[in-house]
């Protein structure tokens, strides 16, 4: 009897071993992956893009998606209530636009850059333009961006300021209208044709010509005194689902490393 009370207890000691103890659960510190979205204006495309990825390098877990258009096109996207966090313009008008409507806040805004106007042709030169005067010429074709544009405002603000300059051929701005084939939705789009040789000329920012750019096309030189200077405001919007992430994606923007590299791709400091 005494040995079948022992094999009992053997069997409940191993029965009891063989019971898994309670352990807690193992967790990890994986932070759940992060989005924003960046609305930029298309002349922020490279610079804004090598922001990005530095930005992305510098947040783990972070991933900027960018749309690049044209401002007047973003801020359409704003007031249809698609999802960003960031808006970035090529001029005030658009800015001062979403404050009004109550799409950012006017105490966020902040001028992070400034541009300037350019003229380019194909480097092939069919139009054989050398000064700025020959953009009168009759049977030329220019580009140019619509007037609804940031870059095309500035444009016709420039041509405006040519009516002062009396080394201009009589009539230069009219003469140059005569000559435009094309209004581009935005300033992507004139780089584009003159690139490709559908137009003899285009006006675009001075930013614009970089990168594979700079080998396919010219330049003529707009003077100071009729140049215009474009400022470039930009926000966190207030129906942003990532708000901490958005206002440091603009501090990176405003920190030098962000004002370095927008320095390298050719925008003015602010």
């Amino acid at each position: 009897m005494k040995k079948n009370l022992v094999i009992s207890l053997l069997i409940i000691l191993f029965l009891f071993g063989c019971v898994p103890a309670n352990r807690p659960a193992r967790t990890t510190n994986t932070v759940a992956p992060t989005q924003i979205t960046v609305l930029a204006a298309a002349s922020l495309t490279e610079s804004f893009t090598e922001i990005g990825k530095r930005f992305e390098e510098a947040n783990s877990g972070v991933t900027v998606v960018f749309n690049f258009a044209g401002t007047q096109e973003l801020f359409q996207q704003i007031e249809q209530g698609i999802p960003a966090d960031v808006f970035a313009s090529a001029n005030a008008k658009y800015m001062n636009d979403s404050v009004s409507a109550g799409y950012v806040d006017e105490a966020g805004r902040v001028i992070f850059a400034k541009n300037a106007l350019t003229v380019i042709h194909p480097n092939a030169n069919p139009g054989e333009l050398k000064i700025l005067a020959d953009l009168s010429k009759p049977g030329l074709k220019i580009v140019i961006a619509a007037k609804e544009v940031p870059v095309g405002k500035y444009t016709n603000e420039f041509l405006d300021n040519t009516s002062q300059d009396t080394t201009l051929p009589e009539n230069f701005k009219e003469n140059f209208l005569a000559n435009v084939v094309s209004y581009e939705n935005n300033v992507k789009g004139v780089v584009s044709k003159v690139v490709l040789g559908e137009a003899d000329a285009g006006i675009v920012y001075f930013t614009d010509v970089t990168g594979d750019a700079l080998t396919e096309l010219g330049m003529i030189e707009i003077p100071s005194d009729l140049n215009v200077i474009a400022s470039y405001p930009i926000a966190t919007l207030k129906s942003s689902q990532n708000v901490a992430f958005a206002q440091a994606f603009v501090d990176y923007v405003l920190s030098d490393v962000g004002q370095g590299i927008l320095k390298n791709y050719g925008f003015i400091n602010p």
